[in-house]
């Protein structure tokens, strides 16, 4: 009788390979349905976190404007951050603070693009500041680029 009991107890102890299959297969499909919502979610928050990275740097280029008689400088990208970083003097020769603490860059990691006068928008005063996006190509601001003059033009 008692070894009835044990060998019962032998066989009852763990899973067969049907109900471990069937929780993979349910773990599996579960991961079907969630994980490309995960993605769509990633990529829409670096978008956004570009689009705020590119809204400092704007505002920090406006400061830098104010204190510069208005003007935005005419030079390439490097040049801008920088004349951002490392402002120089002003009049009386005390150092002036920078405008950015580091370079600004989009939310895959690559530097932001500035370009003044502006060639994307007729008339702008501002200058254009766009993104290279998630497929690390520069576009001149078109396909997956993130700007900041296609919000104003819609």
């Amino acid at each position: 009788m008692q070894r009835a009991r044990t060998r019962n107890r032998r066989h009852r102890s763990g899973f067969t390979l049907v109900e471990v299959l069937l929780v993979l297969v349910i773990l599996g499909v579960i991961a079907a349905m969630v994980v490309p919502n995960l993605l769509s979610s990633q990529q829409t928050a670096n978008i956004k976190a570009t689009r705020a990275s590119i809204h400092g740097f704007e505002t920090a280029l406006k400061l830098y404007a104010v204190s510069n008689n208005s003007e935005f400088p005419q030079v390439s990208s490097d040049e801008m951050v920088n004349l951002m970083l490392n402002p120089g003097q002003d009049a009386s020769g005390r150092p002036l603070s920078p405008y950015l603490e580091r370079p600004p860059k989009d939310a895959w990691g690559q530097p932001l693009i500035y370009e003044y006068p502006n060639s994307k928008v007729a008339n702008a005063t501002m200058p254009a500041i766009w993104s290279i996006g998630l497929n690390h190509q520069n576009e001149d601001g078109a396909g997956d680029d993130i700007n900041n003059w296609s919000e104003l033009m819609q």
